[in-house]
């Protein structure tokens, strides 16, 4: 599904105009793959929605189920922890028609259409903050009654924002973990590669322009050619070079465990937020 056929003919709710809510309304609308008329967002105070009506151009209230009553596809983009509130407010105007898709971390399909009490469509997402310049990664899975039409709107929505991925619903965490935490574990590492920088006699400036284009062109090496990292970081790593010094001392300080590590353990938080 192309991301114009995903948009053409529909009405969009965006429940919950905060970060990612707020990133999604604005890429639709720069990319012009909506209309004003086609998209109305929500928020909890009046006061943010007056300020959000003029910066995105688009409707914004505080009624939930009046929004979501006229919207054939809902993106339901609140905390987990205020996810049954909102529910059980747009359960009424809520069938099989329309289409839900959640972007609440930890929150299962299958809890969403027990509280919806009917036959809805959902889909549950799972971006990161890059999507605020395009450049996200979102895991998507499918809940009982939605349908493939359903997942391949859904990636279409995502998609405007950078790349998705399909996946089993029981990986959903794992997702969480790695690509929705990574940013702020790859902050981490850009910020360090700068201060490395800085300490053999770089301008901060500098120093941190070559880390953050490094680790971009880095990535985008992987996903470019397809090759395992491994088989490219051979490739960098000459015989008595500089590079192999630098391996030595990044295993000693054990920073690959203690990656996987963080995202194990970010995983395991993932499985608990809805409990609290």
């Amino acid at each position: 599904m192309t991301m114009k056929n995903a948009f053409a003919g529909k009405s969009f709710a965006v429940l919950g105009a905060g970060k990612m809510g707020a990133t999604l309304i604005r890429a639709y609308r720069a990319q012009r793959l909506v209309s004003p008329g086609q998209v109305v967002a929500t928020v909890a105070h009046a006061e943010r929605a007056r300020t959000l009506t003029e910066s995105l151009g688009i409707k914004v209230t505080t009624d939930n189920r009046e929004a979501a009553a006229k919207a054939d596809v809902i993106l339901l983009c609140v905390k987990p922890q205020v996810m049954r509130v909102v529910l059980e407010e747009i359960r009424p105007v809520m069938n099989a028609r329309k289409l839900l898709i959640s972007v609440a971390a930890s929150v299962h399909t299958q809890a969403i259409e027990s509280a919806l009490q009917s036959e809805t469509p959902v889909v549950r997402a799972m971006p990161n903050t890059p999507c605020s310049v395009g450049a996200g990664m979102t895991g998507i899975c499918k809940g009982r009654f939605a349908r493939p039409s359903d997942l391949d709107l859904a990636r279409a929505l995502f998609e405007a924002v950078g790349r998705t991925v399909v996946v089993d619903e029981k990986l959903m965490d794992a997702v969480t973990g790695l690509s929705a935490s990574g940013p702020a574990f790859a902050f981490i590492i850009l910020e360090s590669f700068a201060e490395a920088g800085v300490k053999v006699g770089l301008p901060r400036d500098v120093a941190t322009l070559l880390a953050s284009q490094m680790l971009l062109g880095a990535a985008k090496q992987v996903l470019d050619t397809g090759d395992h990292p491994a088989l490219l970081k051979d490739a960098v790593t000459t015989p008595a070079g500089c590079t192999i010094d630098g391996i030595l001392e990044l295993e000693e300080g054990k920073l690959r465990v203690t990656l996987i590590k963080a995202v194990v353990k970010a995983t395991q938080r993932a499985k608990e937020l809805v409990d609290g």
